[in-house]
C-alpha cells in the first residue's frame, strides 16, 4: 500500500500559532513488525535530519517494489519546536525556550501504569501477553492531556513509538565518535545495529536518571518481566539511542552510509523484505554507562586538546589544557585536565570556549566509577 503521510497537529503555544510534527508511514497502520525512527529531538543535532532523508529514499524504493513487509514509521524531524528556535541566528534545540525543558529528559515513565492496568490480566502465553501490554501502554497515554506545547509534542511521538518492536532515537554528540545507548537487557541482541553503523562505544544504563526517550519504551519490559516473574513477557521492544557522531559530521556521504546500515537492519528484523547480508560483528564491547568519564572543565576559558578522537588514554594522562584569558601571568594561565580512567576518548568539545562545570571530554573506559553514581547525563 501507498505510504501514508500524517501531519499531526501540537498544542497551540500562543495566538496565530500552530506547529505540526511530521509522520511517514510505510506499510498499514497496524502492520507487525513495526518500526519506529525518527531524528533531531533534540533539533540542532542535524546528522538525523540528512540520514532521514535518504532513509526515506531507500523505503520509497522499497515501497516502490512492494518490499515493505510490516509496518515502518519515520519521523524525518521529530521537534519542530526546537527547529524554530533561534535567538540572533543560533539556533538553540536542546532545550524548550519555553519551559527550559530538555527535550530528550523527563519522557513518561510507562512500568507503574502499565503494571496496574495488566495485573490479572496476563496469561500463559508471550504474545497474549505482549498485546495486552501494548494495549495498556497506548490507553496510559491516550489517558493524558497535554497543557504545554512541548507536552503534546512528546505525546504524539509516545502514542506512535510505545508499540513498536523496533525504535531508533537519531542524535549526535558535540564532536565524537558512533556510538549507541542501551539498557543491558538488549545486549547483545544490538550487536548487529552496533556492527552495521562501525560503532566506537555501545553503553548501557537501566536508568540514566533522565528518564530519555529509547528508555521509556526499553525499560517497561525488563521492569514487567520482573514484577510479574510467573508470565513469560519477552523484551518486546528494542530501543537505542543511535549518536551519529558529532555536529559537523553532516555529508551526504556519511548519511548515505548510516541511511543504509539502518535499511539493513530493517531488513534484517522482518520490517522490508531483501537480503541484508551477514550481520557485521560489533567492533567494540558494550560498557556499563558509569564506565565512562564525562570531564568537565573547572572553570571558564578556552580547552585546548592534547588528545584525539579514538585515542586511547590512561587514568591521570593529560587530555587536554584549560586556558583562563583572566590569569595575570601566562606562567599561571594554563591548567592540565586528566583523564580518570584507561579508555577511549569519545567525544570532545567542538566549540572552544567553554563555561564552567561544562563537559569537555567523554572517555569510554570499563571499571564503573564512584563519581559516575546516579544521574548519568550531561545535560
Amino acid at each position: 500500500m501507498p505510504r501514508d503521510i500524517l501531519d499531526v497537529p501540537l498544542r497551540q503555544s500562543a495566538p496565530g500559532t500552530r506547529r505540526t510534527v511530521r509522520m511517514v508511514r510505510y506499510g498499514a497502520a497496524e502492520a507487525r513488525p513495526k518500526a519506529y525512527i525518527h531524528a533531531a529531538l533534540h533539533a540542532d543535532e542535524t546528522p538525523g535530519i540528512l540520514v532521514a532523508h535518504h532513509l526515506m529514499r531507500l523505503l520509497d524504493a522499497a515501497e516502490a517494489r512492494g518490499e515493505i513487509a510490516g509496518q515502518v514509521v519515520l519521523v524525518p524531524y521529530a521537534n519542530p519546536i526546537g527547529l524554530a528556535q533561534y535567538v540572533n541566528g543560533d539556533q538553540f534545540g536542546r532545550h524548550d525556550l519555553n519551559s527550559g525543558a530538555n527535550f530528550n529528559r523527563g519522557w513518561p515513565d510507562l512500568f507503574a501504569p502499565v503494571a496496574e492496568r495488566v495485573d490479572g490480566h496476563l496469561g500463559g502465553g508471550a504474545e497474549a501477553n505482549v498485546d495486552v501490554i501494548r494495549k495498556a501502554m497506548r490507553e496510559v497515554l491516550d489517558s493524558r492531556a497535554p497543557t504545554r506545547e512541548i507536552d503534546s509534542l512528546r505525546l504524539a511521538l509516545a502514542r506512535e513509538a510505545c508499540d513498536a518492536d523496533f525504535v531508533l532515537d537519531l542524535h549526535c554528540d558535540d564532536e565524537g565518535l558512533m556510538h549507541l545507548f542501551l539498557v543491558p537487557s538488549l545486549w547483545p541482541a544490538a550487536a548487529d545495529l552496533a556492527g552495521e553503523l562501525g560503532c566506537s562505544a555501545v553503553m548501557l544504563a537501566d536508568d540514566t536518571g533522565g528518564a530519555t526517550f529509547a528508555e521509556s519504551f526499553a525499560r517497561p519490559w525488563s521492569r514487567l518481566a520482573l514484577s510479574f516473574p510467573g508470565y513469560s513477557i519477552p523484551q518486546a521492544c528494542f530501543s537505542a539511542t543511535v549518536e551519529l557522531r558529532g555536529f559537523a559530521d553532516v555529508s551526504d556521504a556519511l548519511a548515505e552510509g548510516d541511511a543504509l546500515a539502518l535499511f539493513r537492519e530493517l531488513q534484517r528484523r522482518g520490517h522490508v523484505a531483501g537480503e541484508p547480508g551477514s550481520a557485521p560483528s560489533a567492533p567494540c564491547e558494550a560498557t556499563d554507562f558509569d564506565a565512562c568519564d564525562v570531564v568537565r572543565a573547572p572553570f571558564a576559558g578556552v580547552v585546548s586538546y592534547r588528545v584525539e578522537l579514538g585515542q586511547h588514554v590512561e587514568r591521570g594522562e593529560a587530555i587536554a589544557d584549560l586556558l583562563d584569558p583572566a590569569a595575570g601571568e601566562a606562567s599561571t594561565a594554563r591548567r592540565a585536565i586528566h583523564a580518570d580512567t584507561d579508555g577511549l576518548v569519545l567525544s570532545r568539545r567542538l566549540r572552544k570556549l567553554v563555561s564552567a562545570g561544562e563537559v569537555i571530554a567523554k572517555i569510554v573506559g570499563k571499571e564503573s566509577l564512584t563519581h559516575r553514581q546516579g544521574y548519568l547525563l550531561e545535560d
